[in-house]
């Protein structure tokens, strides 16, 4: 499901994303309303900010993807 740019923007905006950033979690499958709904309320200490997330799940995937093609 493709969806609107302007969802992108506001999640862009929101999350104080740069274009890499959104490239990484279109390419990962995440969308826009996600983005958004993760980021760390106040009390929410424990939880990382929506950039860092996005760094580390698109390292942990494409880490898993070199390991498998480089075992087969």
């Amino acid at each position: 499901m493709a969806y609107k740019p302007e969802l992108w923007a506001e999640a862009k905006k929101k999350c104080r994303l740069n274009e890499e950033e959104i490239r990484m979690a279109k390419e990962m499958g995440l969308n826009p309303k996600s983005l958004i709904k993760n980021i760390p309320s106040p009390r929410e200490q424990w939880k990382q900010p929506v950039k860092v997330w996005i760094h580390e799940m698109y390292e942990d995937r494409y880490e898993k993807k070199k390991n498998k093609a480089a075992s087969s």
